[in-house]
């Protein structure tokens, strides 16, 4: 197994495992960062990286999670503010643990719209 040095914000370097490292890539973009938990403080490390360094950790053995975008981010990417019927759903979801739960679920990849490719 690979031997990764990293650099937390906290500790400075530190020694990883490939399995203690997540590579993380968005579908829509291709846009990718890292992530590891600091051996020395636990602080979770989120790192973005250019491509190059991605598909190194990648061939190393780091394993991938591939992600999407919310919808919401999507329909207003063009900058264009969000409005009122975007803060009264936002507000639902909110309300409705179950939608809520869900939604969550989603952003970890475990969710019907979340992707986990390990």
């Amino acid at each position: 197994m690979a031997t990764i040095r990293a650099t937390c914000s906290n500790c400075g370097d530190v020694h990883l495992r490939t399995d203690q490292v997540t590579v993380r890539v968005c579908r829509r973009d291709a846009k990718g960062a890292y992530t590891f938990h600091c051996p020395d403080c636990g602080r979770m490390i989120v790192r973005t990286a250019d491509r190059e360094t991605l598909d190194l950790l990648v061939a190393s053995g780091v394993p991938v999670d591939v992600w999407d975008l919310p919808e919401d981010l999507i329909e207003h990417a063009d900058g264009e503010p969000i409005h009122h019927g975007d803060l009264a759903a936002f507000l639902r979801v909110l309300h409705d643990d179950g939608a809520f739960e869900l939604a969550v679920a989603g952003l970890a990849g475990d969710g019907p719209d979340g992707v986990s490719a390990h």
